[in-house]
């Protein structure tokens, strides 16, 4: 149990731990995690959670908000050739096509300390694109239901890992992602779960929000509104509904300037409309923060 506690948090193994036999608990581990009928997801969910309530949460404040918080990355594998459901990933990052894996991560932070949960690497739906299928097995099994999870889209991914933190009970009120995961059908999907929603919100005509009666974009709502002066810590803040399928959701979009491109301005979104405009950014730069800061081992398993 102490080797496997010791690979699922990616701790190495060194040579002093060799001249221990610690090798031979290695090669174990290695086979056994090649198990189809493990269920990675499952266990990593559940030593998190163990680990947030006997060893994280007695140690913070009652009023202090937990939130989880997803998001991919390119997990490379430019030299392989064999390797199951290997596929042609557009890395967003450096613009380009790389032969691997989108790394799918879904983590635990009280605002100061951040815990990975569970992960998933997602190959693609679109089989032109992946250079090798993958192996059949038994469909009963846990292995089989992997690798269909990594034929997924990331949005229909990120409700099964949330799904899997929600059923192991882990605290948190908040789920903050990017804008490659918001959508309406996202928030509703994960504000249904009991969590609230704080993130990011692409600028594209194709997605409409009901403002003042009105569905509109992001950018024409934004052309409408009269905007704070530049010392401001936001350009703008609205409150519209996220409508899906008949269903509306209130919520609050945040303008902030672009500290990269400063003529340019971002869209936050916040499913919970008390949440003020300078926690709502404070949140999406604690994100991106805890997250630069992680690294985890990942494991295809079955």
């Amino acid at each position: 149990m102490q080797c496997l506690t010791m690979f699922t948090l990616g701790i190495r193994f060194t040579a002093t731990d060799r001249l221990m036999n610690t090798v031979k608990c290695q090669y174990t581990m290695y086979r056994f995690m090649k198990m189809i009928q493990i269920n990675w997801i499952r266990f990593t969910t559940i030593l998190s959670a163990r680990i947030i309530k006997d060893a994280i949460i007695p140690l913070d404040s009652e009023d202090r908000a937990n939130v989880l918080i997803i998001d991919d990355s390119m997990f490379e594998r430019n030299r392989s050739k064999k390797v199951e459901l290997l596929a042609k990933v557009y890395d967003h990052a450096k613009h380009a096509y790389r032969f691997g894996f989108r790394l799918l991560t879904l983590g635990w932070s009280d605002g100061s300390t951040f815990l990975p949960v569970n992960s998933v690497l997602l190959s693609t739906e679109n089989r032109k694109n992946r250079i090798n299928e993958a192996t059949e097995v038994d469909k009963r099994t846990v292995g089989y239901k992997r690798r269909k999870l990594s034929m997924e889209k990331g949005t229909q991914a990120m409700l099964t890992l949330l799904d899997a933190a929600r059923k192991a009970t882990i605290s948190a009120k908040y789920v903050l992602f990017d804008s490659w995961f918001s959508s309406p059908s996202t928030l509703h999907a994960v504000k249904s779960m009991g969590y609230d929603v704080i993130g990011m919100v692409k600028k594209t005509p194709k997605m409409f929000f009901r403002y003042n009666g009105e569905d509109m974009s992001l950018t024409s709502i934004y052309n409408t509104n009269k905007k704070r002066r530049r010392r401001s810590r936001y350009l703008l803040s609205v409150m519209v509904d996220v409508v899906k399928d008949g269903e509306i959701i209130p919520a609050k979009v945040v303008y902030v300037r672009n500290r990269n491109k400063r003529k340019e301005y971002l869209c936050l979104i916040s499913t919970d409309v008390n949440l003020d405009e300078n926690t709502t950014a404070g949140c999406i730069k604690a994100e991106h923060r805890q997250l630069n800061n992680c690294q985890i081992l990942n494991f295809q398993g079955a």
